[in-house]
């Protein structure tokens, strides 16, 4: 508002000023590469442009000045003036790097949840399973998809008529059912990394797929053959129970492996989809770096931390970031009592237990309550590792103890322990993508 009543003389003047400035910077970083004359030019249209200036001569004149100046400047400033696009634009990106830097250093952080032990506050990697081609997006739905949830797609057909047979190993353990191999891969097509391999087989015909190391594959086999399951686990156990399973050897990496292969009772004609499902994106979320420099965080926060002084994960994963929601503040007794109430995931009831926090229900997030009812999709609390049953943990000094929403699927303090204080990040500000209903304040 009070530029509009500045007088033109006064804005040339300013103006003027800069253009002064920028004749001290050549003059200074150039004085040993120009010539006597240019030296001398450079310096008598500098002068006229101050005294005119100090004398406060109109705009017309001193427009004038700085014209005769810069045409000086054309031939003096080398790579000072003028700049070049690809220099002024390199000068440009240097900036907004160090900007951002700082920022993410200091204030906000980026953050990708890469696993559903956070599931269902906040969700990882997972599929969207397609039991019929005509489920499937087109190419252009599928377009609009990638760019709003960030989905690729996942079509396996079944290269010949027979039984659906599926390799599992890991019964009974907690990464995973169905069989798998660690191999090579590329990331965005260009850049080296790592996938997960699963096979599935028609007969004695294998099929492929490659996942992400975090993706959980498990989920988009139960949602396809088993919907009414609350894990591929539990649909599997009563087959082979049963007697629907057979062991077969079969050539991974060159050499022969014994292998379990469960029956699941399905049937497919060469050419049928035999899986199709989407990979979603994890949530990505805005994460406050600032606030616990200043106030101690809050027991039902969601709550980032570094893991690289933690033994139990520093050991196999290095220095990573992770999310969990805190329980226990310093000074804090924690225990998990399994007389929790029953629970109902996809139509399955499972027993929940409920985390005490100094003698009572825990409180302070909508997690907590719905973890202690066993309620929708929140299965209660897993008394295991630190806090089995009739264990009961006090949290250190200078420390803190997180756990996963996603209790039976969550790797948290109830098997690496203890976070130190030093190593605490911040908490979750907002989701800003994908584009889903959690976009928006984080839970």
């Amino acid at each position: 508002m009070f530029g509009f009543f500045t007088s033109s003389d006064k804005k040339m003047r300013e103006h003027a000023s800069t253009w002064l400035e920028l004749a001290e910077k050549v003059l200074h970083y150039r004085r040993d590469v120009l010539s006597p004359t240019e030296l001398a030019e450079l310096r008598a249209r500098s002068a006229q442009v101050q005294t005119e200036i100090r004398d406060k001569a109109e705009a017309p004149k001193l427009k004038l000045s700085i014209a005769s100046l810069e045409q000086v400047l054309q031939r003096t400033g080398g790579k000072i003036y003028p700049k070049s696009s690809l220099v002024e634009n390199v000068e440009f990106f240097l900036v907004a790097a160090i900007v951002i830097l700082g920022i993410r250093a200091y204030f906000v952080q980026p953050f990708k949840i890469p696993t559903n032990s956070m599931w269902p506050s906040y969700h990882g990697m997972t599929p969207e399973v397609f039991r019929e081609p005509a489920e499937e997006p087109g190419t252009l739905e599928q377009g609009v998809r990638f760019a709003a949830f960030g989905a690729r797609s996942r079509r396996l057909d079944a290269p010949t008529s027979g039984e659906i047979l599926i390799p599992v190993g890991n019964l009974g353990g907690r990464a995973g059912v169905a069989h798998y191999q660690v191999v090579p891969g590329r990331n965005w097509l260009v850049f080296p990394t790592q996938l997960r391999e699963y096979r599935i087989y028609v007969n004695d015909t294998p099929v492929s797929v490659q996942v992400p190391l975090d993706f959980d594959f498990d989920w988009a086999l139960r949602e396809a053959y088993f919907p009414q399951a609350a894990k591929l686990e539990e649909a599997i156990m009563p087959l082979i129970a049963a007697g629907k399973f057979e062991w077969r050897e079969v050539i991974e990496d060159g050499r022969r492996v014994r292998m379990q292969f469960v029956r699941i009772g399905r049937t497919v004609s060469a050419g049928d989809r035999l899986l199709s499902f989407d990979i979603l994106t994890g949530d990505q979320l805005f994460v406050d770096r600032m606030s616990y420099h200043f106030v101690q965080p809050s027991v039902g926060s969601g709550f980032v931390f570094r893991t690289k002084n933690i033994p139990g994960i520093a050991d196999t994963y290095g220095d990573q970031y992770y999310v969990k929601r805190l329980v226990g503040l310093p000074g804090d007794t924690l225990e998990i009592r399994r007389a929790g109430g029953q629970g109902s995931v996809n139509g399955v009831r499972s027993a929940g237990g409920t985390l005490l926090r100094n003698g009572e229900p825990i409180t302070g997030a909508a997690a907590f309550t719905k973890n202690n009812a066993a309620e929708g999709q929140y299965r209660g609390f897993q008394a295991l590792g630190l806090l089995q049953p009739g264990r009961v943990v006090e949290v250190p000094e200078h420390a803190f103890f997180a756990l996963g929403d996603n209790s039976s699927n969550s790797s948290d303090g109830r098997y690496w322990g203890f976070i130190p204080e030093k190593d605490v990040v911040g908490r979750p500000l907002v989701i800003y993508y994908p584009f889903t209903r959690r976009f928006g304040p984080a839970r």
